[in-house]
């Protein structure tokens, strides 16, 4: 599963996925069995029927999402997937991690299937920073629960950073940092504070800073950019 998300064919999570389906061969074995060691260099893989190339380019991009895009490859729903707005690229990418339908903001996409497995690995405590609208005006007291973390119907969430930007007439903006993945997770907290969101953009991923200003535009992550994602994965 490892060289198959190396190679940029999916993610490490599908990859097993597809192995115990019966879906990938080594050496046109039929191979069932998770963490079975192989030589990418010597080893023949084909997933689904496919041939995979562990030295593939890899590719880093990073996207202004914009609201009503999915955050995947494919939707069985048929509504519009982050990577059509990803042209002139021959390499197959997926995101990493998700942002919400009705979220905007920067969203990393790559084949490089060891790195986005850590970047969404909840182990690893990933910082991700957004600008969040909100209902009312919260109170210190309120955004010191989100801080130091607050109970959801799933558990207690670590601590996050939170800071009071402005008011509007009858809103505000908060900037809030987590440092995991779950599902809705910036949503449920403001909820639970009482102060619902209505507008979601995420400005940071990993140290990586949305300096895209378009909406559905896209670029390639600079040598600085990828060389910082990967000392958070060798230091992690």
């Amino acid at each position: 599963q490892k060289v198959i998300a190396a190679a940029g064919v999916t993610s490490r999570r599908k990859a097993e996925e597809l192995i115990l389906e019966g879906l990938v061969k080594v050496n046109g074995a039929v191979v069932t069995e998770l963490g079975i060691k192989i030589d990418p260099a010597k080893d023949r893989v084909t997933v689904d029927g496919r041939s995979i190339n562990a030295e593939a380019h890899k590719v880093y991009i990073l996207l202004n999402k914009p609201k009503g895009y999915i955050s995947a490859v494919s939707d069985p729903q048929k509504r519009p997937v982050v990577v059509d707005l990803v042209r002139n690229v021959k390499e197959r990418v997926y995101p990493v991690g998700r942002l919400d339908y009705d979220a905007e903001g920067a969203l990393i996409l790559t084949n490089d299937g060891e790195l986005s497995h850590m970047l969404i690995h909840p182990a690893f405590h990933v910082p991700k920073k957004y600008l969040v609208k909100v209902k009312d005006v919260p109170s210190p007291e309120d955004l010191e629960k989100l801080a130091k973390g607050i109970w959801l119907e799933d558990g207690r969430t670590l601590p996050a950073k939170a800071k009071f930007i402005r008011q509007t007439k009858e809103n505000s903006w908060i900037e809030l940092t987590v440092f995991e993945g779950r599902n809705r997770l910036v949503k449920r907290m403001c909820m639970a504070i009482g102060h619902p969101v209505s507008k979601l953009k995420r400005i940071e991923f990993a140290g990586i800073k949305l300096d895209i200003e378009t909406p559905r535009a896209y670029s390639m992550l600079t040598p600085d950019e990828i060389r910082g994602l990967k000392n958070l994965q060798s230091t992690s």
